[in-house]
């Protein structure tokens, strides 16, 4: 019976000492979303990427508009040429929709590609900022409160002004 007294106060302390540890922790938030899009070096990725975008768009537009001019040509020069050469012109028009295609799904990859290219040291910089101003101000914990993390804040410092100020803007 003792041991079983001794082993319940034990238990109760051991209990105590980790709601105290808990009621410790301190917590920050921060919206990483609204931080990395106010980063000036997200404008410039923006405009870059949306520059390329441009770049193969007005291709595309080309290749269509080549397209179209070949498919109007042969229509009208249909009744006039064989029916072998009509076959061959089919085929010439659907592989010219099918480099289109092809071109459109290559510069998708392209721009996802140049987007993670361009994002990652801008990701790496806010997540540094992050870490610093957490730990300099002894959070330990520093939770991203970005729409749809499933972080809803009611108290805690929001250290987004402290961290931009850390980024220097």
């Amino acid at each position: 019976m003792k041991h079983l007294k001794n082993l319940f106060l034990l238990t109760a302390m051991i209990m105590l000492c980790s709601f105290s540890l808990q009621a410790q922790s301190k917590v920050a938030h921060v919206n990483t979303q609204e931080l990395v899009e106010s980063m000036p070096e997200m404008q410039n990725a923006k405009s870059e990427l949306e520059k390329l975008a441009k770049t193969y768009e007005t291709d595309i537009q080309a290749m269509a508009t080549e397209l179209q001019n070949k498919i109007k040509q042969y229509d009208a020069e249909s009744s006039t040429k064989t029916d072998e050469e009509n076959g061959k012109r089919l085929q010439e028009v659907q592989g010219m929709e099918q480099s289109i295609r092809q071109y459109q799904a290559q510069a998708q990859q392209d721009l996802q590609k140049k987007e993670l290219e361009l994002l990652k040291p801008i990701t790496e910089k806010a997540k540094n900022a992050i870490l610093k101003v957490g730990n300099d101000q002894g959070f330990d914990y520093v939770l991203d409160s970005s729409q749809g993390q499933g972080v809803i804040m009611a108290n805690g410092k929001n250290l987004l002004a402290d961290i931009k100020s850390e980024l220097g803007f």
